[in-house]
């Protein structure tokens, strides 16, 4: 398999990455909430070597005995942006999936001036597609581990997850956060990964304590960031940002400059609605929040959202008070379950700490079905689990990562909440007829498994 991709004259740098379980904080990341992520034990590893004739070649490895293909001249991109190059490898057969690599390539070529001489590119990937768990960071991700190599960039920590996150959003065209590429570079086995988007601070991580299980069921219902759903939640959340601010007292002008200069540093709450209090948020801003307004409407209003990932349709309802509401209740919540869990091992009542952080998932998947981001499959998986409950040694379920499908991250205790969580997996699977996933263990981040400390 690799014999007639490589050839014998350059060097090949690989590099790994695992995909991610957002345990808490989710789609909050790009509105700077706290976050809770654990680097999941699949991964992905991707092995490059260098051309000259300016050809990119790319083999998947699907099976032990079966390949995906993919080429591409990088003539045939021309002198275009990188979104638009990112079209015109997307509308090749194959091209979904090598964009992220290729991205990555594009990325840097635009930011740190690497030449694009062509490439060979080998991708073997445990990491199931569409499943909510970060599949396509930990292709990029892996990717620019390699390419830091290859090219010995010398990139800091953050500023590789921040490069990764710019080809899946500027080149593959989806609109994340941030938390998936920090996630699955900087993360560590056994231990969540508390992070705040703002725009990337990364915590001390934190040890997962004796007794507590994190696992997830795959819904069979595919995930993907880039559907029109979660673009519409963002967009409006930013609505919401922008009525906050605009009644705070900043000019649209000021949301422009910040807007093109990406400096919201001097903006209320510094850009980000996680920032504002629950208490504040009651008392001063629900009642700004329209339940649903139209593009039009909006951009005849109040003209500007600071958030240059998504674009505003004129023709479409969004529903800025929902919307705008989740990440300053998610933001509460996160942090709540994070003082719970660092102060676990001290608690004589386990029981009770373990309902709290259970029911604060919970909260956080109504929070999802409210904004739209639900689906009937994945809350069919979070009864299972509440049906079960403490009883059983299962406290709290949640839609992980985008929502609209893929995982529900669950949380059991001990060996009893263990093989409950196997049973309701079992139970479901049989309801679904279908292969489904279930994710328990953890790994690395890619910083420390390709060896930089």
């Amino acid at each position: 398999m690799m014999k007639d991709l490589f050839s014998t004259e350059e060097k090949i740098i690989s590099a790994t990455a695992p995909g991610r379980m957002d345990v808490m904080g989710g789609i909050a990341d790009y509105s700077g909430s706290l976050l809770l992520q654990m680097p999941i034990k699949q991964t992905t590893s991707v092995s490059i070597q260098k051309r000259n004739d300016g050809v990119f070649n790319f083999r998947t490895q699907l099976t032990k005995k079966k390949t995906d293909d993919f080429t591409i001249n990088i003539s045939e991109l021309g002198d275009r942006s990188l979104e638009g190059a990112g079209k015109i490898i997307k509308s090749k057969q194959g091209g979904d999936w090598a964009v992220y690599v290729l991205g990555c390539f594009l990325v840097l070529q635009k930011e740190n001036n690497i030449d694009l001489t062509g490439a060979n590119v080998l991708i073997k990937s445990n990491v199931p597609w569409g499943k909510g768990v970060s599949s396509s960071a930990a292709l990029e991700v892996a990717s620019m581990n390699a390419l830091n190599q290859l090219y010995k960039l010398s990139l800091e920590r953050e500023e590789l997850a921040v490069l990764a996150q710019m080809a899946e959003n500027l080149v593959a065209g989806a609109p994340c956060g941030l938390m998936d590429q920090l996630s699955s570079h900087l993360g560590q086995k056994n231990k969540l990964l508390p992070l705040i988007c703002q725009p990337h601070q990364v915590d001390k991580a934190i040890s997962i304590p004796r007794g507590i299980n994190l696992s997830g069921i795959d819904s069979g219902i595919r995930h993907a960031v880039s559907g029109a759903s979660y673009s519409e939640v963002r967009a409006a959340t930013f609505m919401s940002y922008t009525m906050i601010a605009l009644n705070e007292g900043a000019t649209v002008e000021e949301l422009d400059h910040a807007r093109t200069s990406g400096d919201w540093s001097k903006l209320p709450f510094k850009g980000f609605l996680a920032n504002i209090p629950v208490p504040v948020f009651e008392e001063k801003y629900i009642s700004l929040l329209p339940g649903e307004i139209s593009g039009k409407d909006f951009l005849s209003q109040y003209k500007v959202s600071i958030d240059t990932v998504t674009n505003i349709d004129d023709t479409k309802i969004y529903k800025p008070a929902v919307c705008g509401s989740h990440p300053v209740y998610e933001n509460a919540r996160v942090n709540e379950f994070k003082t719970l869990l660092k102060n676990f091992k001290k608690q004589d009542n386990k029981q009770a700490s373990l309902i709290q952080m259970g029911k604060l998932m919970m909260q956080s998947h109504e929070s999802y079905s409210a904004v739209g981001l639900g689906n009937e499959y994945t809350d069919q998986i979070v009864e299972m689990i509440r049906d079960a409950g403490p009883a059983r040694g299962v406290f709290g379920a949640r839609v992980s990562g985008g929502g609209n499908g893929g995982t529900v991250c669950i949380l059991s205790y001990g060996k009893e909440g263990k093989n409950t969580v196997k049973e309701i997996y079992r139970k479901y699977k049989q309801i679904k007829k279908q292969k489904l996933f279930l994710f328990s263990g953890s790994s690395h981040g890619a910083y420390s498994l390709n060896q930089y400390i």
